[in-house]
């Protein structure tokens, strides 16, 4: 399952909040296409049918099916630019010892 690091699950919490949606509201990743690793990324106030939920402390993600598939044993992680642009990165999970 995906995984967020403490930056995501932070950034992903005040992205949230800002938008002035309801608490059911998370971050939605979708890819569009089981072949594509493009993915769209918006603030939806519930998650979709069929979609997959990750949650970390108050920062939740809803990941259509196909990206739920491409992002299984990835971590997201996020950068904020001094202009408070937002740049989301996916990563290799570290292998459990």
């Amino acid at each position: 399952m995906l995984t967020l690091t403490p930056t995501a699950s932070t950034v992903i919490e005040n992205l949230v909040a800002r938008e002035g949606v309801p608490q059911t509201a998370g971050l939605r990743i979708d890819s569009g296409s089981p072949e594509s690793m493009e993915f769209a990324v918006a603030v939806a106030p519930e998650p979709l049918p069929g979609d997959q939920i990750v949650e970390e402390g108050a920062a939740r993600v809803f990941l259509e099916p196909n990206a739920s598939a491409a992002l299984d044993d990835k971590v997201l992680d996020a950068q904020v630019s001094e202009e408070g642009a937002v740049r989301f990165a996916i990563g290799e999970q570290a292998p459990e010892a």
